[in-house]
């Protein structure tokens, strides 16, 4: 939500990219928590709190997360189709979103705390510099 009510506060309407700014962060919010949540399983499970780790496990978590970064890359892409953005931001959401995939894709082939805590502090920068990418692409070309 504060997508969209940074949005209608700073134009007074709700149009089709404040719509995409929430879809982004939407999407990216279950791969970005997950890892989290692998972080500190053992805390959710003593607290009975159901986060997917504990209900459906390392490999399921993990599954879910490479889908959900995949599904949040093309995401991202989709304004290009749409010429909402140019190459500023289609060379971030490429690069950014293929470093995201790849941090998924070694989590899901070993999972450690390392790689977890990697995906999810990486999954913080990468939300600031689409952003970034987002604001900065009209002004730079």
């Amino acid at each position: 939500m504060p997508p969209l009510v940074g949005w209608a506060a700073a134009t007074g309407n709700l149009t089709l990219p404040a719509l995409f700014l929430f879809l982004v962060v939407f999407v990216w919010t279950p791969p970005h928590f997950w890892a989290l949540a692998l972080l500190i399983q053992r805390d959710y499970a003593a607290a009975r709190v159901p986060m997917l780790p504990v209900v459906r496990g390392v490999a399921e978590t993990t599954r879910q997360i490479l889908l959900y970064s995949l599904g949040l890359v093309a995401l991202t892409l989709l304004p290009l189709a749409w010429s909402m953005f140019g190459l500023v931001y289609a060379a971030a959401a490429l690069a950014l979103g293929g470093a995201f995939v790849w941090l998924a894709w070694r989590l899901r082939q070993d999972t450690t705390p390392r790689r977890a805590a990697l995906l999810f502090h990486y999954s913080l920068a990468y939300l600031a510099l689409l952003f970034v990418a987002m604001a900065l692409d009209p002004v730079l070309i």
